[in-house]
């Protein structure tokens, strides 16, 4: 951002180089930049494969800055995400500015990045607490270094999934109220065969057939009744890219071929089972859960589709 004119960084001409990486991300992305530009760090809640991180990346290439990628586990201390002193430098050198080897938080602020924290509330509170001095005040003091002062483009970015509460800690109020907050969720059905048929790059009738199949069963994966969480667009995506792989193997070239839908649901099955969560209450398996939405899609909306 920085070299750039403040009506040149927030016009509509900035906005829509950004959109070009992105797929029926308009609104969202319109809220992150007008919260990013007006200085502010920001959590994006959602479910995972919903363009989160490819928003970041386009706004950060777009403006010229890093982005530096940390992900929050029981495992994130605080001195993994500000910085340590090399031991063995220490042994010989004694403690000095040297001897510091900056994290990721020292290295975004100083760069002037953003700081990508990934599954925020699974990190431990302490290290969370360790970003409320660098939110609020740009600036953090590491014992034996001195002040670290964050270049004007630093911003912290955090991502969480509202659907899985499994080793998640709640956030304390300091922590949540220096964050804005954006609800990312699940693209529509025409966004999300745009995504798939654009990673996938699939064409013809059969590439056609495959990509709405693709789609249509991995949104299904969200409302069935036993499914706690259902797969993100990423599994739409290796399903149509399996399903035309095996499609090839087995010299299967029409949509119209009978053995198109078995061949179909073999790839639903590789590419969704290991995708989807069930309800712990539940008394099926992901295979059974993926038979019934297939059955619903290739046998029952067919038969309702006949005259009469």
């Amino acid at each position: 951002m920085e070299g750039q004119s403040t009506t040149d960084r927030r016009g509509s001409e900035t906005r829509g180089r950004i959109a070009r990486h992105l797929v029926g991300r308009e609104r969202e992305l319109e809220l992150a930049l007008a919260a990013v530009g007006a200085g502010r760090d920001l959590v994006l809640e959602g479910p995972p494969g919903t363009s989160k991180t490819t928003m970041l990346k386009a706004i950060t290439e777009e403006w010229g800055i890093p982005l530096f990628f940390v992900e929050g586990n029981a495992d994130l201390t605080a001195a993994k995400l500000v910085g340590h002193h090399n031991p063995a430098r220490v042994l010989k050198e004694d403690y000095s500015a040297d001897t510091f080897v900056p994290g990721p938080l020292a290295l975004a602020m100083e760069n002037g990045g953003f700081l990508y924290i990934e599954e925020f509330n699974r990190a431990p509170e302490d290290t969370l607490n360790t970003l409320l001095t660098a939110m609020a005040d740009r600036r953090i003091e590491v014992p034996r270094v001195g002040l670290i002062t964050a270049a004007p483009t630093f911003r912290v970015i955090a991502s969480m999934n509202p659907f899985d509460n499994v080793g998640t800690t709640r956030l304390s109020t300091s922590v949540s109220d220096r964050l804005n907050r954006i609800v990312v969720g699940y693209q529509d059905a025409e966004a999300e065969a745009g995504i798939v048929r654009l990673r996938s790059r699939l064409v013809g009738r059969l590439g056609d057939r495959i990509v709405g199949d693709a789609v249509a069963v991995t949104r299904a994966t969200r409302s069935h009744p036993d499914v706690r969480q259902g797969s993100s667009v990423r599994g739409a995506i290796d399903c149509a890219l399996i399903t035309d792989e095996l499609s090839a193997l087995r010299d299967l070239a029409d949509p119209d071929d009978d053995r198109y839908p078995e061949t179909f649901f073999d790839a639903m099955v590789v590419s969704l089972s290991g995708r989807i969560h069930l309800d712990e209450a539940a008394e099926t398996t992901a295979e059974r859960v993926l038979r019934e939405i297939w059955e619903d899609r290739f046998v029952l909306e067919p038969a309702r589709a006949e005259p009469g």
